[in-house]
Order: C-alpha cells, then structure tokens, then sequence
C-alpha cells in the first residue's frame, strides 16, 4: 500500500543519480517520466526507473497521458517494475483511468476538462488521491501565468484548485497540492502550505529539497495545538452533545478539526 506523506518530491526519472537522495529527504517520490524528461530522453529514463529500484510504497512514477506513444511504452517499463502507484499526467477521462486498474492512480487534474472532470475522476476506483497543476491548466485555457504579479493565484486557479479538492473531498480520495515553483522564496511557500493544511490537503509536491522542510513544518501542529487537541477530546469522551470547553461552543466539526489535528501529528512527526 502506497503511504502518503506531507513532502512529496518531484525527481526527473532520467536522473538516477538522484533517487536515493531524493527518497531519503522527501516523505514520498515522484520519478517524472513526463515533463521533466525531454522527449529524446525518455527511453533511457524508462530504463533507468527499472535499473534503480526504489520502495515502492513510497514512489510514485509520473506517466505520460493516456493515448500518447510514451504513455504505453512507460506502462510496458512498470510491468518490469515493482511500482503500483502511477500519476497520470492530464487526467481527464474517467473511464480510460479505470482501465489502469492494476494500478492506484494519482490523477494530476491539469486541463480545463481535467478540472472540470474531477468528480466523476474522484469516484473511480482506482484512484487513490488527485493533484491539481496550475500552469498545464492556464496554457489549456490559453493562457500565460497561473499567478498575478504579487505572487497569489489568478482567479481561475483558485477555483481549480478549490474543485478538485471538493472532488477528492467528497470520495474519500487524497488532495495533494500543486507546486510552488518560486524555489527561493520560502517564506511564500509557508504560507501556500499552511493554507492547503488548513483547507484540507492531505500533502504538497515540491520541486526541490530545500522546499521539503518548509512543508512538514507547515503539516506539523504546535505542541500547544496538539495538547488543545487532546484535551478537547478528552472533554467530548463525557458530553453528549454540544458543550462549551475553554469559552467555546464545541460541536462535531470542531471535535473533526481536532482529531486531524492529532492525525497530522501522527504522520508530520
């Protein structure tokens, strides 16, 4: 079973060099056979992802999209693998990903039909979680940049981003977070990342290693959270229903609000 962690590292599949490092820093790897890899390249990063094994609980293999040339000769490699987790690049018809049952699928909702398809992608078996990418999205639409100038998503984006976390929401399915591309500016990156906790991703891909750290502290709850957690917990084990605790009214979605809580420290720590 695939295990999904708060860091998820992209790493172009034509750099085995690189794989080791890159599932030793991150909580879970993406090997990129898509747009990280020049298409002159592919063949020999297909090999590479079969010449150097990762664990396959903690590896994703990006893929190229279904009805390419590439995307049947990377599904032909992973037969020879051990991998049986795939991202699928433009995801955008349902039924097509549920002929790749023999996979989980991560599906990377990256097109207007993509977005627009989420729900019915969300509801497909073999789909284990669902990632959103802003600028595939935008040169789909014919645009020029997923973000304004200050650095904040367009509107479009946004609601891209919103749709398909309702969609995984609503089936049970993992979001996962686009990436955030400025590599140096960490201090932007915190605060996309404390926003897509708050809102309910349940991880964030990143381009670099440096970003990895930024991300687990945003999934990490302070101690203080984790103690106020704990005791509003503890407090619900005796009410029956709503009940005030340290002067606020205390209902079910709170109670939810603290057990993700104690889960993110769970699986942040």
């Amino acid at each position: 079973m695939f295990t999904m962690g708060p860091a998820i590292l992209f790493c172009p599949a034509d750099r085995p060099e690189r794989y080791a490092k890159a599932a030793d820093r991150a909580d879970a790897v993406i090997l990129d056979l898509e747009d990280a890899v020049a298409p002159a390249d592919r063949a020999s990063a297909r090999q590479a992802v079969i010449d150097n094994p990762l664990d396959p609980e903690r590896t994703i293999v990006r893929v190229n999209p279904l009805g390419t040339e590439d995307h049947a000769l990377d599904m032909a490699a992973l037969q020879r693998t051990g991998y049986a987790t795939i991202m699928l690049a433009k995801s955008e018809n349902a039924d097509a990903i549920a002929g790749l049952g023999g996979y989980g699928v991560v599906a990377l909702c990256e097109t207007a039909l993509g977005v627009l398809a989420a729900p019915d992608i969300a509801r497909t078996g073999n789909v284990v979680a669902l990632m959103w990418g802003a600028e595939d999205l935008l040169a789909s639409l014919g645009g020029t940049s997923s973000r304004n100038a200050g650095g904040t998503y367009r509107d479009v984006a946004r609601q891209a981003r919103s749709q398909v976390l309702l969609a995984a929401g609503a089936y049970g399915k993992t979001a996962i977070d686009s990436v955030y591309v400025d590599i140096p500016d960490l201090d932007g990156l915190a605060a996309e990342a404390e926003d897509a906790v708050a809102c309910g991703f349940g991880a964030k891909a990143v381009i670099h290693p440096s970003q990895i750290p930024v991300i687990r502290a945003a999934y990490l709850p302070s101690e203080a959270a984790v103690a106020d957690a704990a005791a509003l917990l503890e407090a619900a084990r005796t009410e029956p229903g709503v009940f005030r605790f340290r002067g606020k009214m205390v209902d079910g979605p709170l109670i939810k609000h603290a057990e993700q809580t104690l889960r993110r420290a769970g699986l942040a720590g």
